[in-house]
């Protein structure tokens, strides 16, 4: 079953055009790679998918419907930049989710902070950037969605919590959901991904399984994608 697709999407910023004729269909049950450089229109398709900005033409249709109250629902979405509360602690934080989202799942919440070594009563003023993120991750990661969408999940970590933080995305999603992740840090993530969607100047330039496409060129996703965009 779809649980996403992007119809003839484009996206407009004044003359600039920042997408151009998206389209693309995601099932469920796959963990997909949105890959790019900065700037190439990864985060504005994933605002896009998110009702957060409106297409300039186009359509995005979640479970065959537009993005609104009920999409907010049942996708988990990870912004690029921080927007929590640095004064609120760990725990607070994670009472408001439990309050907003029925389907927030705390004991996950709490077993993840755990595992991570985050205490539950530091505010996020006292934590580092890397920190910060991973109690987003946590909240994200927490819900029982049936999309997640992670905008640049790993990239600020050490490269040392990469391969950490990679395994408890995947391994705390509701099974048969889908996992979106946006990054230009290919790879660090290329082992966990079944899709990859390579996205440059606003254009889808490749779609595909990640493991017929390593076999087909006998390369890395990573080495593929600096081909492909080499300047």
């Amino acid at each position: 079953m779809e649980i996403l697709e992007c119809k003839n999407l484009y996206k407009n910023y004044g003359k600039k055009e920042v997408l151009k004729d998206i389209n693309i269909k995601i099932e469920s049950g796959k963990i997909i790679g949105l890959l790019g450089a900065n700037g190439s229109g990864k985060t504005t398709l994933i605002k896009l998918i998110n009702g957060l900005l409106i297409p300039t033409s186009g359509n995005v249709y979640i479970k065959g419907e537009k993005p609104g109250i009920e999409s907010k629902k049942i996708i988990s979405y990870l912004p690029e930049r921080t927007y929590l509360n640095f004064d609120m602690k760990v725990s607070e934080i994670l009472k408001y989710f439990s309050d907003f989202y029925e389907n927030f799942d705390s004991k996950k919440a709490y077993e993840l902070l755990e595992k991570l070594k985050i205490n539950k009563d530091d505010k996020l003023k006292t934590m580092s950037k890397g920190t910060k993120e991973k109690v987003q991750l946590v909240l994200v990661m927490s819900r029982n969605a049936d999309l997640y969408i992670l905008d640049e999940p790993i990239g600020g970590v050490d490269p040392a919590a990469r391969d950490y933080i990679l395994d408890t995305i995947i391994s705390n999603f509701k099974e048969g959901a889908s996992i979106i992740i946006s990054t230009h840090l290919i790879a660090d993530i290329e082992r966990i991904l079944d899709d990859v969607i390579f996205i440059n100047d606003g254009i889808i330039n490749l779609y595909e399984s990640a493991d017929e496409l390593r076999q087909k060129h006998d390369k890395s996703i990573d080495a593929i994608f600096r081909e492909v965009f080499k300047c």
